[in-house]
This record gives C-alpha cells, sequence and structure tokens, in this order.
C-alpha cells in the first residue's frame, strides 16, 4: 500500500513517515501543494494524507483538482483548522475523513487502515486463497488459525498478489508498491521475498507461480 503525506512541518512529516512505514506503507511525501498536485497526477496512491494550511497551492485546492480530474484516492485531511466550516467544505470537497490536530496517532492510524481498507475491499474484510488468509486492516496473515511471521516487505509484497489474486503481477507493480520515490529496491530483492513467502505459504494451499518473462501469480494451489 503506497501512501502520499502532504505536510510542510518536517517533525510531524517525519515523525508519520517513520510511523506508518513502521507498519508496512510505501510513503511518499509533498511538503507543498503544487508538489502534492503533481505527485496526485503522476502516480496512483491508495491513500493521500493532506494538510490544508500548504505553501504556494492551498491543500483544499489540491482535493478540488484531485477530484474535478476524477481522482479517487481517499483522502484523509490532516489539519489545525478545526471549525464546523472548515470540516464542511473539506467534507464537500471530496475528503473522506476530516482530522485535527492535535491528534492521537493509535487514532490516525485506524483510519488510515480503514480508508484503505474500503478503497480495496468495500465491504470485504479479508482476502483468502486456499487456508491462506490476510487481514489489510490488522496487516496479518494466517494459514488456518496459524500466524504467519512476516516482516512488513513479506507482507507488502503479499498484499500486492493478494489484491491482483490470480492475475500476473510484474516487478515493477510490486517495486511501485513497496517503495517510496526515494528508495531504490532492485530486481534480486524482490526475487528474495518471492522466495521467503512461497517456504512460508507451504501447506497453506495458496502457491505463487513465476510466469516466465511476465511476473509472478498467486492461486490456490489444487494439488495440496
Amino acid at each position: 500500500m503506497r501512501i502520499l503525506i502532504v505536510e510542510d512541518d518536517p517533525t510531524l512529516a517525519d515523525g508519520l513517515t517513520r510511523s506508518l512505514g513502521q507498519s508496512g506503507y510505501a510513503i511518499d511525501r509533498a511538503s507543498n501543494g503544487e508538489q502534492a498536485n503533481t505527485m496526485l497526477q503522476n502516480a496512483a496512491y491508495d491513500l493521500a494524507i493532506l494538510d490544508l494550511g500548504l505553501p504556494k497551492m492551498d491543500g483544499t485546492e489540491v482535493l478540488k483538482r484531485l477530484r474535478q480530474r476524477g481522482g479517487r484516492t481517499p483522502v484523509l485531511i490532516l489539519t489545525a483548522r478545526d471549525a464546523i466550516e472548515d470540516r464542511v467544505q473539506g467534507l464537500d470537497l471530496g475528503a473522506d475523513d476530516y482530522l485535527t490536530k492535535p491528534f492521537n496517532l493509535v487514532e490516525l492510524e485506524a483510519r488510515v487502515r480503514a480508508l484503505i481498507r474500503r478503497g480495496q475491499l468495500g465491504s470485504n474484510a479479508a482476502l483468502h486463497c486456499g487456508n491462506l488468509e490476510f487481514d489489510p486492516s490488522g496487516r496479518r496473515a494466517t494459514n488456518g488459525n496459524t500466524p504467519l511471521e512476516l516482516s512488513s516487505r513479506e507482507l507488502g509484497v503479499l498484499e500486492v498478489l493478494m489484491l491482483r489474486q490470480n492475475k500476473v503481477v510484474n516487478k515493477e507493480q510490486i517495486m511501485e508498491a513497496l517503495c517510496n520515490w526515494d528508495e531504490d529496491l532492485g530486481d534480486n530483492a524482490i526475487e528474495v521475498y518471492i522466495h521467503r513467502l512461497r517456504k512460508k505459504l507451504e501447506s497453506s494451499g495458496a502457491r505463487i507461480r513465476t510466469i516466465r518473462g511476465l511476473g509472478y501469480l498467486l492461486e490456490e494451489d489444487r494439488a495440496s
């Protein structure tokens, strides 16, 4: 899952990046409205966390332009503007949620999970393949009733494959979901994560097939 944080306070942006990154999300950052507008035009995000009081372009204008383009990226407004009029305006412009500063980090992370779950899965709480279950809200994977011990990167790869189950996913799609713009993840690293996942998915009734020259495909293992 890839999140764009639009925040001009570097201390707050650093804290959000660190916290959400530890939860396995890939984070990109914008420090002004013009930069955010460009990034939302040129990349796909599962969520944008948007401040309103931004330099160069106000957050309300960023949101307005996103929705005018038909962009459906879920948006969580995170701002010090706590007047009812500001809340109403933000929601009317197309924000999916509104949280005022100062805020509780645990609450923000819960709202992030809920918005991403709503955007990706609608009302479905979990994804299944054989006995493998992935819960995107809690970011947990289980084989039957047994929790799988996965690193944040392994969880990220599994999430991409589960969301595109029975479809070929290439390495570029995996890299885009896992990496920040300023972070490099090579082909060899993807192969290592896939290799580790295969071992951990043994006996789960799910398997990852390599489609030569194209990428990887997660499917139910009918032979298991």
